[in-house]
């Protein structure tokens, strides 16, 4: 219990002191966001925001999870598959933010394009867990063989909550307000399943999200950008499959969950009638829309996902 005190101080201190040298390179780079044409108008004003704030919101929560890792002798390789996995979506994502800056618009890697590299990555925890645990799920005190049909999940639950994490990052503080209750019930989950290994991950992940939230607080002084939203996703779907709380996930990772299936919504009503359920998708700029201010929005997502995250914590107790 201990390391994982140390985990998210070690984390959230790194993040604060990486955050103000790299925030003042990126300005002085001129390395800032481009705001698609579509955005809500209030988001004009977010343009030239420095962005890919996800690099030292990365570097903080390896540097941090090794330490305390090497601490508590618990570095093993469960521990190394999930910071690989963790640093090339991170990768991943920086590419796509690089395509962008380069670019100077809001189009970095082909949907296409992205997805690929986001299923290649999530084949190595994939392929951990299977070599691992075999094609078992666990839901609670009961377990399921679903024989084929694992890898498939398994990719299906990183790429998946990757994407959502990234659909998410709309608002300034909401991807990281929302992924702490997240992450915080995953790794309840796996302390207490006595996965040790993944409840360091998720601390320091807490913890490299509160320090971020300084900077990233409306209003914003750097955005996390694909660099951090894809791989912030990418770990937490990494860290429900080896920490055996995968079909947990669409219950603590309830928001995110939400903001992907308002634009699966709103982009099939389109297509089949012509008409839009929201008055834009993903589902929090359709509150923005409607009224509700930046940080309103942020702090009643939030406060939905701590509710979610309880939820599932309550389900794991009881089945």
């Amino acid at each position: 219990m201990i390391m994982i005190g140390v985990a998210i101080l070690i984390s959230m201190v790194l993040c604060l002191l990486l955050g103000v040298p790299y925030i003042d390179f990126l300005r002085k780079k001129t390395i800032g966001q481009y705001i698609l044409e579509v955005a809500p108008e209030t988001h004009n004003q977010k343009a030239g925001t420095p962005t890919t704030g996800g690099v030292f919101i990365i570097l903080a929560i390896i540097l941090s999870s090794v330490a305390t890792l090497l601490m508590a002798e618990k570095m093993d390789t469960k521990a190394l598959i999930i910071l690989i996995t963790l640093f090339f979506m991170a990768l991943a994502g920086f590419q796509d933010d690089y395509l962008k800056i380069k670019g100077k618009e809001n189009k970095g890697l082909s949907p296409r394009g992205k997805l690929l590299r986001q299923i290649l990555i999530a084949l190595i925890p994939t392929l951990y867990a299977i070599q691992t645990y075999g094609t078992v799920v666990v839901l609670g005190s009961k377990s399921f063989d679903i024989g084929l049909l694992y890898p498939i999940l398994s990719v299906f639950v990183i790429t998946g909550a990757s994407n959502a994490y990234n659909l998410t990052d709309g608002l300034d503080g909401l991807a990281t307000s929302v992924g702490i209750p997240a992450f915080l019930a995953c790794g309840t989950i796996a302390y207490l399943s006595g996965q040790t290994v993944v409840a360091i991950i998720c601390a320091s992940t807490i913890g490299a999200s509160i320090g971020f939230l300084k900077y990233n607080k409306p209003k914003a002084q750097v955005f996390m950008g694909d660099t951090g939203s894809l791989a912030l996703g990418g770990l937490l779907g990494t860290l429900a499959v080896l920490g055996r709380c995968e079909l947990l996930l669409a219950i603590f990772g309830g928001v995110i969950v939400g903001e992907t299936l308002s634009v699966i919504l709103q982009v099939a009503s389109f297509k089949l009638t012509g008409k839009r359920i929201f008055k834009m998708s993903p589902i929090h700029h359709h509150f923005e829309l409607c009224g509700h201010s930046e940080k309103r929005i942020v702090i009643e997502f939030a406060i939905t996902s701590l509710v979610f995250a309880t939820i599932a914590l309550g389900l794991f107790f009881v089945l």
